[in-house]
């Protein structure tokens, strides 16, 4: 069991039947009255979050989330299929349990996935990843209106805002925390 006083960022726990992850917490010490933990908690399952108050002691079951390697094989309408990485099983997954990360997927990349009781509640893509421009419009110099940025569609289907000087066949680094363009590689 773990109490509020235990509580740190990242550390996942059971409740209503639930995982969550606790993402920011505050503990409170009021000068009247009992202290208490103001929480924001990100659900594994779905990532939805909410915020929290608990009373200073309560106690929560500690959730024992596995990590383990899967490689992305291919996508067959709205479901993602991957391979457990060590037992070389398949493993299907919903595009809206991948969420946005989905357009950045390439086939054999390696994802972070997380099991609770064995079954799949979350995916974790990498922070980066190095993919082709598929198609964009020439860059027009002097053309300032939009902070000099484009859309640029990826070879992943994904389109993403980039740099002017970025051509069709560019080889680019985005962040697939925000679907944002980082670098040329």
């Amino acid at each position: 069991m773990i109490t509020t006083a235990e509580f740190r960022n990242g550390l996942t726990i059971l409740m209503d039947g639930h995982a969550y992850v606790i993402v920011e917490f505050q503990h409170v010490k009021p000068g009247k009255g009992g202290a208490f933990v103001r929480t924001k908690l990100r659900r594994l399952r779905d990532g939805a979050a909410i915020e929290r108050t608990f009373r200073a002691g309560d106690k929560f079951q500690d959730a024992y989330i596995e990590k383990r390697t899967l490689q992305y094989l291919y996508r067959a309408g709205e479901v993602f299929h991957l391979m457990d990485t060590q037992s070389y099983e398949d493993v299907q997954l919903p595009a809206a349990q991948i969420g946005e990360a989905a357009g950045f997927l390439k086939a054999n990349a390696e994802l972070e996935g997380q099991f609770l009781n064995g079954e799949l509640i979350g995916l974790q893509p990498p922070m980066f990843v190095d993919v082709h421009i598929a198609q964009t419009e020439p860059g027009v110099r002097g053309d300032t209106s939009k902070a000099g940025m484009k859309p640029a569609k990826l070879e992943t289907g994904a389109t993403i805002q980039v740099p002017l000087f970025v051509e069709p066949g560019d080889r680019i680094r985005v962040d697939t925390r925000t679907g944002s363009y980082v670098s040329r590689v």
